[in-house]
């Protein structure tokens, strides 16, 4: 049986990069989820329809399709990515819809006069998000956005369909090698459990943290 200590250095470098590929998807649907988020509250129908057409696509059709659709099915439109940028664009855009729901959640839960009360003050609308409804909204919605990024963290597998080697492919090309299934996908289990409860604890973290300073 072959050792399972000599492929752990692979699947330790196939994490790292797991995690690389995470932190960027994860910056890509922050960005995305708040313009949406925004967008779908907008009194501008140019700004509101194409943020609520994005969030109700991208939620009712599978990640994996979307994938496809992006590596596969761009290039024939003339728009070639590799399989890396389009993978984290993919997931970037696929999570940025869930975090749109998410940002626009919190900002429900505001009370009105939080809205109102910096305005009366003579703060611009821009100033007041970011000075007094943001801060609040980020301590509100931190739990899901955690959730959001392990469920993230685990849809970069989905890439290994397009021959990015993360955790997920790398471990595929190895039981290729070796014939043991079982053994390399429990190793990949591992990985995986071990980098989503890091997340999980960074969370418990920051929300003790921000109930501290509340």
């Amino acid at each position: 049986m072959t050792s399972l200590l000599e492929y752990l250095p692979g699947f330790v470098y196939a994490s790292w990069l797991t995690i690389e590929i995470t932190v960027l998807v994860i910056l890509v649907s922050w960005i995305s989820g708040l313009v949406a988020a925004f967008g779908k509250r907008s009194r501008w129908l140019l700004l509101r329809v194409p943020s609520q057409f994005y969030v109700w696509s991208v939620r009712g059709t599978p990640a994996l399709v979307q994938v496809f659709v992006i590596y596969f099915g761009l290039p024939q439109l003339g728009i070639r990515m590799s399989p890396l940028v389009a993978g984290v664009i993919t997931l970037g855009l696929n999570s940025g819809a869930y975090v749109a729901e998410i940002i626009r959640g919190g900002l429900m839960a505001i009370p009105k006069g939080q809205y109102e009360s910096p305005i009366a003050l003579g703060l611009s609308h821009f100033q007041s998000m970011r000075r007094i409804i943001l801060p609040q909204v980020s301590r509100i919605i931190l739990p899901s956005l955690t959730n959001e990024a392990i469920a993230t963290l685990k849809n970069t597998s989905l890439l290994s369909s397009i021959t990015v080697v993360e955790l997920t492919f790398h471990a595929q090309i190895v039981i290729a090698r070796t014939f043991q299934p079982f053994h390399f996908y429990i190793m990949a289990a591992v990985f995986y459990l071990a980098m989503t409860t890091v997340l999980t604890q960074l969370s418990a973290f920051l929300e003790k943290r921000n109930a501290t300073n509340s």
